[in-house]
């Protein structure tokens, strides 16, 4: 008999974003320097370096009406990734008026523009329920927003870009 694998227990990934402050504590409380906010009324720009093994630097784009936070990360040469986007689904949105936050919910896409979007993670979402982390409305609505942002991407001829467009979002990147 195989044995399952086992999966990554653990609560909600919490971050925050500190405008004022360029500062961005991440899940683990670690305080970390950000080089570029940017704010637009569809969401949170944020650029910072990272001490992180497989990528040096990384830019996160928050978008709180689509419960989607959409990363570039900037991997080192040894660990290139084929993906063009990674896709974090949960709760983002600004808690005060300088200050965001965001809640990852398990479920992630990478997209690779073009040919595909891959859902992650599904394993990590039903443990996270089973263990109290997440609600079952909670559980839904991420398996929700992720199967619609799917589709959306795969009738914009997997352009993720394009899709947001449909939605009046144009995201920038360094």
């Amino acid at each position: 008999m195989t044995q399952a694998p086992t999966v990554d227990l653990h609560r909600p990934k919490v971050e925050y974003f500190n405008v004022d402050e360029l500062t961005n504590i991440d899940p683990k409380g670690f305080v970390r320097s950000v080089e570029r906010y940017h704010v637009e009324p569809w969401g949170l720009y944020m650029a910072r370096t990272s001490d992180h093994p497989e990528f040096h630097y990384i830019e996160s784009w928050l978008l709180p009406k689509l419960s989607l936070r959409a990363t570039v990360f900037h991997f080192t040469p040894a660990h290139l990734r084929d993906q063009d986007f990674y896709v974090d689904i949960g709760e983002f949105g600004q808690v005060e008026p300088t200050k965001w936050k965001s809640v990852d919910h398990y479920l992630d896409l990478v997209v690779r523009t073009g040919r595909e979007v891959e859902l992650l993670d599904v394993d990590e979402l039903l443990a996270a329920h089973a263990a109290g982390y997440l609600d079952l409305d909670q559980a839904q609505r991420a398996v929700a927003i992720a199967t619609s942002t799917i589709d959306g991407i795969a009738r914009h001829g997997h352009d993720f870009e394009a899709w947001l467009g449909t939605h009046g979002i144009k995201l920038s990147w360094l």
